[in-house]
């Protein structure tokens, strides 16, 4: 059941995540790199549910996707209709992560934020700067910065594109595009380039 995803999760998690298929047997592909999101599940035209994972997660961010869209299929299983993040997908999400919460499976490092955010799952973990930051740190390493590392004022790329770091709003970095003089916002995890 899990051949093809042996490789993306941690190896103590593929019997828990063996078993979890076996009693909800759904497709999954796993797809390139989106930019926008790192999983989803979905009913296609012809009926049929998927789910996707992005194949440039660490082992750990791709298990906690995989449970996160799991989730989806048993609340689409059991509700139908319901809000797509609701109160229902949050207990299944909750209940379906408890066996996945040991050390042999994700660093202990880590647990504690997982813990923290499993009381109340967001939509995306990008949405837990902590939990994401954290994750993160068990990327294969690149030259890019987290826009929250850099000082007020900075100039940096993104997508091609030069900005300049302005202020903190709520939860995210009000930046100014130099070209076009626009201004866009920001996820304090944005990975950027000096």
């Amino acid at each position: 059941m899990t051949k093809h995803l042996e490789k993306y999760i941690p190896e103590d998690a593929i019997p828990l995540v063996d078993e979890l298929l076996k009693k909800n047997p759904i497709t999954i592909k796993i797809v390139n790199k989106r930019t926008t999101k790192h999983g989803d599940f979905r009913k296609n035209k012809n009926g049929l549910m998927q789910i996707t994972i992005n194949n440039s997660l660490n082992k750990y961010q791709f298990l906690l996707t995989l449970i996160h869209e799991i989730a989806h299929f048993i609340t689409h299983q059991q509700y139908k209709m319901v809000k797509p993040h609701g109160k229902e997908w949050k207990q299944n999400f909750q209940h379906l992560m408890l066996p996945f919460l040991q050390p042999n499976i994700f660093p202990i490092k880590l647990l504690p934020y997982l813990a923290n955010y499993l009381k109340n799952p967001k939509a995306s973990t990008g949405a837990d700067v902590n939990l994401t930051f954290q994750l993160n740190k068990y990327n294969i390493p690149t030259n890019k910065n987290f826009i929250f590392e850099i000082p007020e004022g900075s100039l940096f790329t993104f997508k091609n594109k030069e900005y300049k770091k302005g202020i903190k709003r709520r939860t995210r970095f009000e930046c100014v595009e130099i070209t076009s003089k626009k201004v866009y916002l920001f996820n304090q995890n944005a990975e950027i380039t000096l």
